[in-house]
């Protein structure tokens, strides 16, 4: 019997008929965008005006501390050779208090240092060093202009999935005033160039369902008896699952673990392909969808990434022969870097295979950095277990500057209390706690009515927070979790909205936005509290006790 499905969901139902009987509306109408409806203005007007407060926050006194902070000393001074040779070299002993004084001559060895992520982040974080210097605030503002385009393209993602363009509002200022989406945008580390590129992607797939749904309306009023593979080459080029293709390439090129996420919704885009060919009428859909919709995006969305991600290592492959140099021994006594490297007539196939053999082997030592003996066992003050990041179990001091006397300027502190500084990695409780309980809710909506939208959402979190569980016997930290913060803020708007839309008496309705808006505004509460402790601001011993819930936050 042919079947088709119901507005939003997979269970098989007679063709042209929902669960209950009912004769379905006709497939234009089913497969609508949910924005067709939306104002366009204030769709983008909205999101732009929280993306703004975003950046305020970001930006405001994001030279303090002058200094590198954390791996900032890694990250930054790579970015900075990479700007100017192509590829990162090793800095002289004791470079870090010169660069903070403006010093950046005369201070590399020549030869490549061993970077142990891909070069993407870096490279963006070059680019506010270009403009803007070898400073504190030339490190950190890329940082800063991407977490805020973050944030808006969030907002946008969330208004395609909910069609409200409040919702999307409503996600994009829960990470906009989220610590540790906030401290990480003022930091130049990688995480945040991570989320950025996973936010894109994510939202890419999202108008690329849209897309393809629409041409099939366009093409079927109704759900047919469709015997063959129903249409291919109408939607062999999908732009929008090429542009995501391009920034999963993007994202694995800051960081390896983005490969997770990259092969969770590559399975995802294939269930829902065949839950549209389904829906349309085809026999036989999953199988038939396998070939017709999952081998093209597969090619859309992971060799497109594979092609990007190799494109983001120019500056190793044009600089091959200084990394051989250096590490064609790698850990052992024998050359693992490749059978061309010790041979002097390698012939015109050689010349061009073996940038990419050493890449390739260079990959294989950055690995072994990663999961070999080196990090297993090594602890660290500020290492957490994954298990509990989903509710801040233990955030990281980036920096502190500590018993500052009372007669430092600015020190409300009296008596024999004292003031400090400090900028801590720890995340906006109500957005993390809330979060915690979406995911959850959103897990439910999933499993009960097969919405795919709270399906991908929960499915990616998890690809991006499983993973390093893996890992638990090396240091990880809290702000790994950087990468999933904005899903999980994209469900609790989704999880509002369903609450919103719910059917219920009339006096109950009354509390259910009382409820939200009590919930925003202790959500900002907690913004504005903990604010001091994420910026470097100068507070007294004692308000910084307050603000220490738990033992394991100091």
């Amino acid at each position: 019997m042919s079947v088709t499905i119901d507005r939003e969901r997979a269970a098989v139902v007679p063709l042209g008929r929902t669960p209950d009987g009912a004769e379905l509306p006709p497939l234009r109408e089913r497969f609508r965008s949910r924005i067709a409806d939306s104002p366009r203005l204030a769709g983008w007007l909205g999101p732009l005006a929280i993306m703004l407060l975003a950046f305020a926050a970001r930006v405001w006194r994001l030279e303090y501390p002058p200094r590198l902070l954390f791996d900032e000393t890694y990250y930054a001074k790579d970015a900075w050779s990479l700007l100017h040779f192509g590829y990162a070299q090793d800095w002289v002993e004791g470079a870090n208090p010169k660069v903070e004084a403006g010093q950046v001559t005369g201070l590399w060895t020549g030869d490549p240092t061993q970077v142990v992520h891909p070069e993407v982040g870096k490279w963006m974080i070059a680019l506010g060093e270009h403009l803007f210097g070898m400073n504190a605030f030339g490190w950190r503002i890329s940082a800063a202009v991407v977490g805020a385009l973050t944030v808006l393209v969030l907002a946008r993602m969330v208004r395609r999935m909910s069609g409200s363009t409040a919702l999307g509002c409503l996600a994009g200022l829960l990470l906009a005033v989220d610590g540790v989406h906030l401290v990480m945008s003022r930091l130049a580390l990688l995480d945040v160039f991570l989320a950025f590129w996973l936010v894109c992607a994510l939202a890419c797939v999202v108008a690329d369902r849209d897309w393809g749904r629409t041409r099939l309306a366009r093409r079927f009023e109704h759900s047919e008896q469709i015997t063959g593979f129903g249409p291919v080459r109408m939607l062999l080029l999908r732009p929008w699952r090429l542009a995501a293709g391009v920034c999963f390439g993007l994202a694995v090129g800051t960081k390896w673990s983005a490969l997770y996420v990259l092969a969770v919704v590559g399975v995802v885009v294939w269930v829902l392909d065949a839950i549209d060919r389904n829906a349309i009428g085809v026999r036989g859909a999953w199988w038939r969808s396998m070939l017709a919709d999952g081998l093209p995006a597969f090619v859309s969305l992971v060799l497109v990434a594979v092609v990007v991600y190799v494109i983001t290592w120019t500056g190793f492959l044009v600089n091959h022969e200084v990394f051989e140099a250096r590490f064609g021994m790698g850990y052992g006594d024998a050359p693992p870097w490749g059978s061309y490297v010790d041979q002097s007539d390698k012939g015109f196939l050689g010349e061009l295979i073996q940038p990419f053999q050493s890449l390739w082997h260079y990959h294989q030592m950055v690995y072994s950095f990663h999961t070999g003996d080196y990090l297993a066992g090594k602890t660290h003050p500020y290492q957490s277990d994954p298990w509990g990041w989903l509710v801040l179990n233990r955030p990281v001091g980036v920096d502190a500057q500590t018993d500052l006397a009372a007669s430092t300027a600015g020190c409300a502190a009296t008596g024999s209390d004292t003031c400090l500084r400090q900028v801590l990695i720890l995340g906006n409780p109500a957005v993390w706690w809330g979060g915690v309980l979406a995911l959850l809710a959103s897990g439910w909506f999933w499993l009960r009515d097969r919405d795919w939208r709270f399906g991908i959402l929960v499915l990616v979190v998890l690809a991006a927070w499983l993973p390093w569980f893996a890992y638990d016997d090396r240091p990880i930290f809290l702000f790994y979790a950087t990468a999933f913060i904005p899903f999980t803020c994209a469900a609790v708007a989704l999880v509002v909205g369903r609450l919103l839309r719910r059917p219920r008496p009339r006096r109950r309705r009354r509390w259910a936005p009382v409820a939200l808006g009590a919930y925003v505004a202790v959500t900002l509460a907690l913004f504005a509290w903990f604010f001091p402790i994420w910026t470097d601001v100068l507070i007294t011993h004692e308000e910084w006790l307050q603000r220490m819930w738990f033992s394991r936050w100091i």
